[in-house]
């Protein structure tokens, strides 16, 4: 029998306090068919997650393979989970907009302000003379 027909795959995930959380273990043992020995093959293995409980489930996910003497770990997947009815806080194109406008305002009003004056000191001028 080939060595690499039985294996295991573990998922597993860490979370933010770096703590890491089984979540699933099954071993595996593929038919290789005549005429494929010895060729390298590609086995897809999906494994969905569900529910997520709440948001202490943020963290890395990751699934491992192990042989008889090798052990290959995926590269994680990072889940940030979010209660319901979340709201994202960023107000970054908001506050700019708001400055914007605000600046251009005090801008109008200060020129006008100016102009104002300037009218208004052009009109004494002309009646003390």
């Amino acid at each position: 029998m080939p060595k690499y027909t039985k294996f295991s795959i573990s998922y597993y995930w860490i979370n933010s306090l770096d703590q890491k959380r089984s979540i699933n273990r099954r071993l595996e043992n593929v038919v290789i068919p005549s005429g494929k020995e010895n060729k390298t093959a590609a086995l897809s293995y999906d494994y969905r997650i569900m529910p997520l409980e709440n948001t202490s489930s943020t963290g890395t996910y990751y699934c491992k393979v192990i042989w008889n003497d090798i052990q290959k770990r995926g590269k994680g997947v990072f889940v940030l989970i979010r209660d319901t009815g979340y709201i994202n806080t960023s107000y970054g194109w908001e506050i700019l907009v708001t400055l914007t406008v605000l600046l251009a305002v005090l801008s109008i009003t200060a020129t006008a302000l100016l102009l104002w004056k300037r009218k208004a000191s052009n009109n004494q001028i002309k009646s003390n003379t």
